[in-house]
C-alpha cells in the first residue's frame, strides 16, 4: 500500500514515511492510492476492539515496516473501554472519552505515539513534534508522547479561548513536552504549524513531524470505531445506522468516510457544527472560502479552514459528488445549552458541548432508522457550561482527575512560528 498527496505533486510513499512526515513536501496531505475493501464477514470473528482495529488496519501496512509490529501497537494504544451507550432501541450515543485524556483525540494520538516510538528505535534520529490544538488535541498528543525517547513535542493553543480544564491537560506537562500559549486563535496556531513544515531549513534541522489531524497515523486509527459503533448496531437492531459527527477540523468525519468506502455498515454520515459553518456555506454555494474562526462554546470546533476538507474533497473528486455524500447542520451557543439540558431531561445523561451539537441535529433528522451520535469529549471537561444546564455537578472520571492534580507550564508567544525555536 503506497500513499498519495492530495495535491498530487510529491512521490506516492509507504504509510511509515506518510507518518514520520506529517505533510507531503508539496504542502498535501496524504491519502491511500485506493481502498481496500472489508466485508463484516471477515471482520465477524473479531472478539475485541484492538483485534478490530487490527483487522480494519492491517490492509494498509501490508509490505510497510511497521506491519509486523501493528498488532502490538493496536493492543498497546487502545486499552480503554469505547463503549455504545443506548438512548433507546434506536439512537445511541459512542462514547469516545475513556481514554486517559477524556477525548476522542486519544485513538489517533497514542497510535501515532506507538507507531513513532518504533521507527524511530530503527533509525538514528529525533522528531520534532508541531501540534495545534483547539482544545483536546494537545492535551491528548502530550499524554501519548510524554517521555518516550527522542520525540520532542510543541503543543499550540490559542491563548484564552480554552476551558479551563481542557487547559490544564494541555500544560501540565514537563520533560519532552512545551506547551506555547498563542496570542491569537486555533487557525493561527495552525497556520504556524503549516509555515514550520514549509521552512525546509527547520524541517531538516528539527526533524518536524505533525500529531495534528493532518498526519495519517491519526487518521487512520479514527476509521476503526466506526467499524465497531455501526458493526454493533447493525447486529442489535438489523440496520444500518446514521452516524452524526461533531466536526470541528474534519478528521474524525473524514476517518468515517474512509470506513465507509472500505465496508464499515454505515448508511449515511451527518456532520454537526457549531457557528462555524465554511462546510454548510460551501454545500449551500458550491464555494469554498477560509474564514477568521469564531469563539463558540463547542470551542474544540472552533475552526475557520479545516484541515481535512482537502482529504474530504479530494475523496469525492468534484462539487456534485462530495454534496451528494456529506450534509452538516449548524448549531448555535443558545441551541448547544438547550440541547445539554434537553438530553438531560429527558435520558437523564450528560452531553459536552460538542456532543451536543449531534444531538440536536440528531432531533432535527427524524430519521427512522438508529443513528449514532460521536461523544468526542467527557462533559466535565466543560463543567462551567454543562453544570448550569442540568443543575448538578458532573462527576470527574478518575483519568481527568489525575491531570487536573498536576503543575501547570506555559509560553506565551505571538503568533509567528520562529518564536516555536527560540
Amino acid at each position: 500500500m503506497r500513499f498519495i498527496s492530495t495535491r498530487g505533486k510529491a512521490p506516492a510513499v509507504s504509510a511509515s514515511q506518510a507518518i514520520l512526515q506529517g505533510l507531503a513536501p508539496d504542502g498535501g496531505l496524504y491519502v491511500p492510492e485506493y481502498f481496500p475493501y472489508l466485508s463484516p464477514q471477515q471482520l465477524s470473528r473479531v472478539t475485541s476492539y484492538p483485534e478490530l482495529a487490527y483487522e480494519v488496519l492491517s490492509p494498509f501496512f501490508v509490505g510497510d515496516e511497521l506491519e509486523s509490529s501493528l498488532a502490538e501497537i493496536c493492543v498497546e494504544a487502545f486499552d480503554f473501554p469505547v463503549p455504545l451507550h443506548w438512548h433507546d432501541d434506536k439512537d445511541s450515543v459512542l462514547e469516545l472519552y475513556w481514554g486517559p485524556t477524556a477525548a476522542f483525540k486519544d485513538f489517533g494520538a497514542r497510535f501515532l505515539a506507538a507507531s513513532m516510538q518504533r521507527l524511530l528505535a530503527n533509525r538514528e534520529r529525533k522528531l520534532t513534534i508541531l501540534v495545534a490544538t483547539s482544545g483536546d488535541t494537545g492535551g491528548a498528543v502530550a499524554a501519548a508522547f510524554h517521555k518516550r525517547p527522542g520525540i520532542d513535542v510543541k503543543v499550540l493553543f490559542p491563548k484564552g479561548k480554552v476551558s479551563k480544564r481542557q487547559e490544564k491537560q494541555l500544560t501540565c506537562w514537563s520533560d519532552n513536552v512545551q506547551a506555547y500559549a498563542v496570542d491569537g486563535v486555533f487557525d493561527d496556531c495552525q497556520n504556524m504549524v503549516k509555515q514550520a513544515f514549509m521552512d525546509t531549513a527547520l524541517v531538516k534541522e528539527y526533524g518536524l513531524s505533525s500529531a495534528n489531524s493532518i498526519n495519517l497515523g491519526r487518521l487512520l486509527p479514527q476509521m476503526v470505531y466506526a467499524f465497531h459503533a455501526s458493526m454493533e448496531v447493525l447486529t442489535r437492531t438489523g440496520k444500518e445506522p446514521t452516524m452524526i459527527i461533531p466536526s470541528g477540523n474534519v478528521g474524525n468525519s473524514c476517518g468515517s468516510y474512509w470506513a465507509k468506502i472500505v465496508g464499515a455498515p454505515i448508511k449515511n454520515i451527518v456532520l454537526s457544527l457549531n457557528g462555524n459553518r465554511p462546510i454548510l456555506d460551501y454545500l449551500k454555494t458550491g464555494i469554498y472560502e477560509k474564514r477568521p474562526s469564531i469563539a463558540t462554546l463547542a470551542n474544540a470546533m472552533d475552526v475557520g479552514n479545516p484541515s481535512n476538507m482537502e482529504r474530504l474533497t479530494h475523496l469525492f473528486g468534484d462539487f456534485t459528488s462530495f454534496a451528494m455524500e456529506v450534509s452538516a447542520h449548524s448549531v448555535d451557543d443558545s441551541t448547544i445549552r438547550k440541547t445539554i439540558g434537553d438530553v438531560w431531561e429527558k435520558h437523564h445523561y450528560i452531553v459536552c458541548p460538542h456532543t451536543a451539537t449531534g444531538e440536536y441535529v440528531r432531533t432535527v433528522l427524524e430519521l427512522e432508522e438508529p443513528t449514532v451520535v460521536y461523544a468526542t469529549a467527557h462533559p466535565a471537561k466543560f463543567n462551567t457550561i454543562v453544570e448550569p444546564e442540568i443543575s448538578t455537578e458532573v462527576p470527574v472520571p478518575p483519568q481527568l482527575a489525575q491531570l487536573l492534580d498536576k503543575d501547570s507550564s506555559s509560553k506565551q508567544i505571538k503568533a509567528d512560528y520562529r518564536q516555536l525555536f527560540t
